[in-house]
C-alpha cells in the first residue's frame, strides 16, 4: 500500500495538461481584452469620422451623392 502510495505521489502526468490548460486560457483572456479595447477605439474612430463628414457636408462644403 505504501509503494501504490509513493508512486501516486510521484506520478506528474496530469500536471502537464492542467499547465497546458491554464496557459490557453491566459492567452484567450488576453486576447479577449485586446479585442475589447481594440473594438472601443475602432468604434470611437468611426463615430468621429462620421460626425466630421456630416459636419462637412451640412456646411456645404462636401456634396454626397
Amino acid at each position: 500500500m505504501t509503494k501504490l502510495f509513493s508512486r501516486f505521489l510521484k506520478d506528474e502526468s496530469g500536471a502537464t495538461a492542467i499547465e497546458y490548460g491554464l496557459i490557453a486560457a491566459l492567452i484567450s483572456v488576453a486576447l479577449i481584452a485586446g479585442a475589447t479595447s481594440l473594438g472601443g477605439t475602432l468604434n470611437n474612430t468611426f463615430t468621429n469620422l462620421s460626425a466630421t463628414m456630416n459636419g462637412a457636408a451640412a456646411k456645404g462644403n462636401v456634396t454626397i451623392p
